[in-house]
């Protein structure tokens, strides 16, 4: 069955006519066109398609579109503004916490809902923050790296 989701995604309002059943990221994807949050397992474990739901990291691959009206979604794409970087995208790029970037979006995305909760973390609380979020490249320590920087900063 086929329904009009309105959805408030990276400021902007966006009315799709999509099936029901679609998860979140099916829609951010096929239907928008949003790549940048990314399928990795969709079962909830990689968090590669994290997305912040009112402020919040939520798994798009779990999240039905239809239960995210009303609310406001932030994709990798919103976070930047007026085409700057957002800190914390700097951070990874200056830290080198990127290398296939394929988890990039989901962790960056989680550190910042993490970092505006504890915006002056203790190692240990920023590695359990994002132990959701799988990496196969990095080994985490660059990634660490760069989400205490942002924290020294504020």
């Amino acid at each position: 069955m086929k329904k009009i989701l309105k959805l408030h995604i990276n400021g902007e309002d966006h009315e799709v006519f999509t099936e029901t059943h679609k998860t979140l990221l099916e829609v951010l994807r096929e239907d928008l066109g949003m790549t940048g949050t990314k399928r990795g397992c969709d079962l909830g474990t990689c968090g590669a398609c994290t997305v912040l739901i009112d402020g919040k990291p939520y798994l798009s691959c779990l999240t039905l579109a239809a239960d995210a009206q009303g609310k406001k979604i932030i994709t990798i794409e919103g976070l930047a503004t007026n085409g700057e970087l957002h800190p914390l995208q700097n951070a990874f790029v200056e830290k080198g916490a990127i290398q296939c970037g394929f988890c990039t979006p989901g962790m960056i995305l989680t550190a910042k809902a993490f970092l505006d909760e504890n915006p002056r973390p203790l190692e240990g609380e920023v590695k359990k923050a994002i132990s959701g979020n799988i990496c196969r490249c990095t080994g985490y320590v660059k990634i660490v790296e760069a989400i205490l920087s942002i924290g020294e900063k504020q």
